[in-house]
């Protein structure tokens, strides 16, 4: 019985949201493409309900420079001033309309949505491993094992440390590149997790936004070319292969090709995994108001078939928020030791 209740009140917290949005338009006007993009987009404000044709939400500060003057204008999304803009046909970001009639992007320094989540999920990595480490700290941990939520977080780092770092990274290497690892882990891992709640401080999609997984994708690069060693720029511009394909250089081509896009499917595979599931979810969840503007049978129907749906696809999510950040961590490891593979050798 307890389990039931707990079912119910997190499907009430999934769909309150919506719900209120609903509330506030008319009958047969519910924009369900809207509603899924307006999610899935950045914001500078973070939108919680619209309740009878008003938006009610958080603002957050925007902070532009005027092309015009050179003037920083600290705002919100309210008191923007008339120069400036919300540009729809470009995903509503921030134009200004220059005195000769132009429009250009002005220098945008804003905390959206995305950037507010993100410092949310780090306030929470704070709080978490620094409340660790004061066990840590109180505690002989060789005498003394850690139990509870200490436990379960020692499990997860050793499990990330020993069968992803040290297994894939291997060598001596491995020691210098587990802290960034760990990092890359525990903050996907965090977003993912954050952005299922969908009540506020959650549900800002922002490893489902391509800017985040770009800079991602950018960090595992950097750690992958600049640390590399001498056999790895080897194997990319004198690869052992037959000598005409050197001289061509067909091989070298190819393998310089390869130094892009190992971040590149780095990069779109969070990304798409994570805005897809948001987007699946989302869509079900208009499915159940959607029915009841078709009609009692119709409602009922699409109701229990879109519920059904929706806490199979939440349960999904979860798993998916684990497998993503855990495959992200895998491959940016594997590719830092293909980086080192002679070094193993030796």
């Amino acid at each position: 019985m307890q389990q039931i209740k707990s079912i119910l009140l997190l499907l009430a917290l999934v769909l309150l949201p919506l719900q209120v949005s609903a509330s506030g338009t008319k009958e047969g006007e519910l924009d369900i493409p809207e509603i899924v993009l307006e999610h899935l987009s950045d914001a500078y404000e973070w939108h919680i309900v619209s309740y009878e044709g008003r938006s009610i939400g958080i603002p957050l500060p925007i902070i532009v420079r005027s092309s015009a003057t050179g003037e920083w204008t600290f705002c919100t999304a309210h008191s923007l001033p008339a120069n400036f803009y919300f540009d729809e046909h470009h995903h509503g970001k921030i134009y200004e309309k220059l005195p000769d009639g132009t429009v250009t992007r002005p220098i945008d320094l804003s905390i959206t949505k995305s950037v507010m989540q993100i410092w949310i999920a780090v306030a929470i990595l704070l709080v978490v491993f620094l409340s660790c480490a004061r066990w840590y700290k109180k505690h002989d941990e060789k005498s003394e094992a850690p139990g509870g939520f200490v436990g379960a977080m020692e499990m997860i780092v050793m499990t990330i440390y020993d069968d992803v770092v040290k297994a894939c990274v291997g060598g001596t290497q491995y020691k210098r590149f587990a802290p960034y690892l760990l990092t890359v882990f525990f903050f996907i891992l965090t977003c993912n997790l954050v952005g299922l709640v969908p009540v506020f401080p959650g549900g800002a999609n922002v490893t489902g936004n391509i800017n985040v997984t770009l800079f991602l994708a950018v960090c595992t690069m950097l750690a992958i070319n600049l640390f590399g060693n001498k056999e790895y720029w080897k194997d990319i511009f004198w690869p052992h292969v037959p000598l005409f394909l050197k001289v061509i250089p067909l091989m070298p081509i190819i393998e310089l090709f390869g130094v892009f896009t190992k971040p590149f499917a780095l990069m779109i595979r969070l990304f798409a995994n994570m805005m897809a599931g948001h987007a699946v979810i989302l869509s079900f969840t208009c499915v159940i108001f959607l029915g009841w503007s078709m009609g009692v049978g119709y409602g009922l129907g699409l109701n229990i078939f879109s519920i059904v749906m929706l806490l199979f696809m939440n349960c999904l999510e979860f798993l998916v928020a684990f497998v993503q950040a855990y495959v992200f961590t895998l491959l940016s490891a594997v590719f830092i030791g293909m980086a080192h593979k002679e070094e193993e050798a030796e």
